[in-house]
């Protein structure tokens, strides 16, 4: 079984997320467990939608669902009042995940704001060091995402990456969420069936396959090594269909949670399912 899907609305909570799975026919899913634009909720999940979430994931034949953490987080920000905030919105995303018995937290290592790349990343061990010790018994694992290294951000290098789990107290509590648009706008062109080998030859040499615990399948709006983050439909971008041809092929990754974050315009079932369809035929 492939584990293959989408993120999904979370409006009228939660709990309906897997119904929009069900709609869409996938069985892995992606969601924000809070909104993604705010520091923390407004007030904490209910019993009964937990209980109703559970509920619809195993009715509508959701295998494997994660969350995204929130915009706002900064674990390398050098502002104090930012960091603080961070940290607090960073560990209720955790504890959310938890309480959902999420599979992963896909979060954006962090961005240094100007205090230099060295700094940003201790920062960021220290900050999930810190978390991890206060949320000790958890099965949810963090996944630090590749990022296309707009502005100042962390993560658009596999060595980066590295460095931070390098320096992780509990390593099985982590592991990466590679982003196709991204890793080519930062420099890794898998265009080719050459550039897609060395690509991962390199991630396993620098991280290890055995980090990568899903992929975030989106076409790239921008040139390769623009470093700007701007996700295109399956095969319209400049990726292009083949990168993804040769992705769904590599049976390495058959049993990878892969999840579409493309362009939902004015309807989400119809453009996921387009894009889906695509992807599923790149199998055959």
């Amino acid at each position: 079984m492939r584990y293959l899907g989408t993120h999904v609305s979370t409006e009228g909570g939660v709990s309906q997320a897997p119904l929009r799975a069900k709609e869409i026919g996938c069985n892995t899913i992606q969601l924000f467990a809070k909104n993604n634009n705010q520091w923390l909720a407004k007030q904490p999940l209910s019993n009964e939608e937990v209980a109703t979430y559970q509920k619809n994931k195993k009715g509508c034949g959701v295998k494997i669902a994660f969350s995204h953490a929130g915009y706002l987080i900064n674990l390398a920000s050098p502002d104090p009042k930012n960091h603080s905030l961070s940290i607090k919105s960073f560990q209720q995303e955790l504890e959310r995940a938890q309480e959902l018995a999420l599979d992963f937290v896909v979060l954006h290592p962090g961005a240094h704001v100007g205090s230099g790349e060295e700094k940003a990343i201790q920062k960021i061990v220290d900050s999930i060091n810190k978390v991890f010790s206060q949320i000790k018994k958890s099965k949810t694992i963090l996944l630090l995402e590749t990022t296309a290294g707009q502005g100042t951000s962390i993560g658009h290098r596999f060595e980066q990456l590295a460095e931070i789990f390098e320096k992780i107290v509990d390593k099985k509590r982590i592991g990466v969420c590679l982003d196709t648009c991204h890793i080519f706008a930062a420099g890794y062109d898998i265009r080719t069936k050459e550039g897609h080998d060395k690509m991962w030859r390199e991630f396993n040499q620098t991280i290890g396959l055995e980090k990568l615990r899903a992929i975030h399948l989106n076409d790239s709006k921008t040139d390769f090594n623009s470093h700007v983050d701007r996700h295109e439909h399956i095969g319209k971008g400049k990726l292009g269909e083949e990168a993804f041809h040769f992705l769904m092929q590599d049976k390495r990754f058959e049993k990878t949670p892969m999840v579409l974050e493309t362009p939902k315009h004015d309807n989400p079932k119809k453009y996921d399912q387009m894009n889906l369809k695509k992807l599923i035929s790149f199998c055959n």
